[in-house]
């Protein structure tokens, strides 16, 4: 071996061994699906949260994150809604989830900020392409409670801001009469022990009777016949999770006509499940638990074991008709201490669905990147027209776009 081999030898043991102790293995081996198109249209962490939908009315979906929008389909123009302002990634933002909605009806999608927990929730009101300026600012909802709050996508009902405030479940909406009021304020529950950062929450058919349940950790909360004069509902006690989930989906997971739970276990732990919608002997549901994730750390699935999955989207992600799971690890939660694993690689997974004969049911692991992770929000939708959803995610590595191909 010769000096200059040696020479070379040396240096990259040196680079690995560089990677390896600083925690830049992410960065020095980066690994991203080939059939997506990784793109960073931020380095700066404004936000845990981004979205997609049509602000120049264009017909085209765009991305908001943090302060910013990027015009699709090329995402290389940006401007800002509101005055930026990044945020130290040791700390936490202002910003943790984006929405897009008509908001006053007027036909152009407005932006809805849910901030930190406990704080101010508020709108922005789309100028409709007459100012470049920052839009109008309108306040939403004064203290929204709970680290998975989410705004129904339903367009064809009012707006509706599933969250906790004050210890109660419920939801918000909108004046009917002035959109650019507060909004109004729906319990649906007692009084309890639900504060600011609280884990776990989400909405859908639990029951199938048509309308929409509330679910959180510890049960679901059943609507009522009528929602005239704020009813308490009804509480079916179930433990979806101990330590708190993070966003809660309803779906028929193994196509048996029942709606099944999907969530995390715990949003700063480890495990991913989902729960069986069981009829029981005296007709009442019940739940069985199937895991997807193991909740201790040293298990793995085909392989795969990460911690934080902190934000879950439900969509089909290869076309099949069939809804996956969009999930991951997030970055630094609360800084590169104070978590399990907080300096592992930032994952960004989807668990392929696939339904087999008699019921059975297998979620399959898919790494769409390693150099990522996601926030306390990620969301698939179909942005490049190719069928198959794309994947947006704000945290506090940036603003990143993984555009399917």
């Amino acid at each position: 071996m010769n000096a200059d081999t040696r020479r070379l030898i040396q240096v990259l043991f040196l680079s690995a061994f560089i990677c390896v102790h600083l925690r830049l293995i992410p960065s020095c081996f980066a690994e991203t699906d080939p059939h997506f198109e990784k793109r960073w249209l931020s380095g700066q962490f404004f936000s845990e949260g981004a979205n997609f939908g049509d602000f120049n009315h264009d017909g085209k979906p765009d991305v908001v994150s943090g302060p910013t929008i990027w015009d699709g389909p090329n995402f290389t123009i940006k401007h800002n809604y509101m005055p930026p302002v990044a945020f130290d990634p040791l700390g936490y933002s202002k910003n943790f989830f984006a929405f897009a909605r008509d908001l006053n009806g007027d036909g152009w999608d407005d932006i809805f900020i849910i901030g930190f927990p406990g704080e101010q929730a508020f709108w922005y009101e789309n100028p409709k392409g007459e100012s470049n300026g920052p839009w109008k600012q309108h306040l939403a909802f004064e203290h929204v409670d709970n680290e998975s709050p989410t705004l129904m996508p339903d367009s064809n009902t009012p707006p509706t801001l599933i969250c906790m405030t004050g210890g109660q479940i419920g939801y918000a909406q909108p004046d009917k009469s002035d959109p650019n009021k507060p909004w109004a304020w729906h319990p649906i529950s007692p009084k309890a022990d639900y504060q600011r950062f609280t884990h776990g929450l989400g909405i859908g058919d639990v029951n199938g009777d048509g309308k929409f349940d509330i679910l959180e950790k510890s049960g679901w909360w059943e609507q009522p016949e009528s929602l005239d004069g704020d009813p308490m509902w009804k509480k079916h006690d179930v433990e979806f999770s101990k330590a708190g989930a993070s966003q809660m989906y309803v779906y028929d997971v193994n196509n048996d006509g029942r709606n099944d739970v999907v969530c995390a276990l715990a949003a700063h732990g480890y495990g991913l499940a989902w729960y069986e919608n069981i009829a029981g002997a005296d007709g009442q549901i019940t739940f069985k638990q199937h895991i997807i994730l193991s909740p201790n750390p040293s298990e793995t699935t085909d392989g795969v074991q990460f911690s934080q999955l902190h934000a879950v989207d439900l969509v089909d992600m290869n076309g099949d008709g069939v809804k996956d799971i969009l999930t991951g690890k997030r970055y630094w939660a609360h800084g590169p201490h104070g978590d399990p694993d907080p300096e592992g690689m930032p994952v960004l997974y989807y668990f392929k669905l696939t339904r087999g004969e008699g019921g059975t049911v297998k979620f399959e692991p898919h790494l769409i990147d390693d150099h990522s992770g996601v926030g306390t929000q990620i969301v698939g939708k179909d942005v490049n027209g190719d069928g198959k959803p794309d994947v947006i995610v704000g945290n506090k590595r940036g603003t990143i776009l993984f555009l399917s191909k």
